[in-house]
């Protein structure tokens, strides 16, 4: 008997018993298709976390330092760019003023105490090198420059959300808007950054840091972020801004630290969960194989008489295990087919629901599901094949 007549052998045995086969396959599916949704989803998170490092700015170290008798911010700019000029591209002083913020353009009002969190104005505090360190960009207008921060110019950047709120279709470069009830210009007003409102940065409001003596009683500034010129200059930056903070302030008064090294963490343990997450789905999977083995066993029972007429008619070994092994592959790979399928829609569901995005399973994931799913069946069906072969003509002829 040759491959073909096995197939088509394969083809008549599944639709003659159509609901057990399709019964068969269901584990296959549910299997095929958690594999595909759980290692989706993991990588959906794994993207997100990446787009989220990615709008804090490649190549940045944060800096906390702080001393009651020095200007750190002086003399930790000066020493960026004097000492570190070769690896450093700018340093910002940054503060987040988590008072109550009120923002008046006319008639419109954002108050960051009676909004809810994805609608409330964020103010930010820094100098002409915030947006350069914090991967922002100018829409329109300009950024905050030298010359704002030394005079204290009462003047502002936008984020995105906050200048459509605030002037919806109105360009607001030139027109005054107050912060708690002080007048600031508006200069400019930055690119959207983050559509999704995973991190509210276009939300913000960037005004010079030297504003905070007016806005606030508190005049400590501790945070600073300095942007590298690539990732092995960032490296040598945190390494000599350490040992240059540890002489300035005394050891164990000053933290420098860089995303990349939380973001290489973090992409280690999306791996970590892609691989737990799919260790489970494959418990699933292996259920479903088991199925399949009961059912070719009952197969292989139901057959038996039809065996033993191929084996006494001169059928060998091989050709028997070929026809069962066969038919078991192929109750998978249909069932892989179809696992793919709603794999595939339950992908986009989960991405639209949890990440809000369009999210499509790898490539590499489904062809190496649909292959996992055939290799079921020989694995499961091995045994009820070999089992099928080794019977003996005689013994199947009196069989029932």
């Amino acid at each position: 008997m040759n491959l073909m007549q096995a197939f088509k052998i394969a083809v008549k045995s599944i639709a003659a018993k159509k609901a057990r086969s399709a019964l068969t396959m269901l584990g296959v599916i549910i299997g095929l298709a958690a594999v595909i949704i759980l290692v989706s989803y993991a990588q959906g998170q794994n993207q997100q976390m990446r787009e989220f490092y990615e709008s804090l700015g490649s190549n940045v170290v944060n800096i906390n330092a702080y001393s009651p008798g020095k200007n750190v911010a002086k003399l930790l700019g000066d020493y960026c760019m004097d000492e570190l000029d070769d690896y450093i591209l700018g340093v910002t002083p940054v503060v987040n003023f988590y008072e109550r913020t009120v923002l008046k353009y006319g008639a419109k009002t954002m108050d960051s105490y009676e909004s809810s969190w994805e609608e409330s104005p964020q103010l930010v505090m820094g100098n002409q090198d915030y947006s350069l360190c914090n991967n922002f960009t100018i829409a329109k207008g300009r950024d905050i420059s030298f010359l704002d921060v030394d005079r204290y110019n009462q003047v502002c950047v936008l984020g995105h959300d906050v200048a459509e709120t605030l002037f919806n279709f109105v360009d607001p470069v030139g027109k005054e808007i107050t912060i708690n009830g002080i007048p600031f210009t508006v200069v400019g007003v930055f690119a959207e950054k983050d559509p999704n409102n995973m991190s509210g940065m276009d939300r913000y409001l960037l005004v010079p840091y030297t504003m905070k003596r007016v806005l606030s009683s508190d005049n400590m500034i501790s945070d600073f972020v300095a942007k590298a010129k690539d990732s092995a200059s960032t490296a040598k930056a945190v390494s000599l801004l350490q040992g240059y903070l540890d002489n300035l302030l005394g050891e164990g008064m000053g933290y420098v630290q860089s995303p990349n090294e939380w973001q290489e963490q973090s992409e280690e343990q999306d791996k970590m969960q892609q691989r737990f997450l799919g260790g489970i789905a494959a418990i699933s999977l292996a259920v479903g194989g088991i199925g399949i083995m009961n059912i070719m066993l009952v197969t292989v029972t139901e057959r038996t008489r039809e065996i033993g007429i191929r084996k006494a008619i001169g059928a060998e070994r091989r050709s028997i295990i070929a026809q069962f092994l066969i038919e078991a592959c192929m109750i998978c790979g249909i069932g892989g087919l179809f696992g793919i399928a709603a794999g595939y829609v339950g992908t986009l569901i989960v991405g639209k629901l949890s990440f809000k995005m369009i999210l499509i399973p790898n490539a590499g994931v489904t062809v190496g599901a649909f292959f996992i799913s055939v290799a079921l069946g020989v694995v499961f069906g091995l045994y009820p094949a070999i089992k099928a072969s080794g019977l003996q003509p005689v013994d199947a002829l009196r069989a029932d």
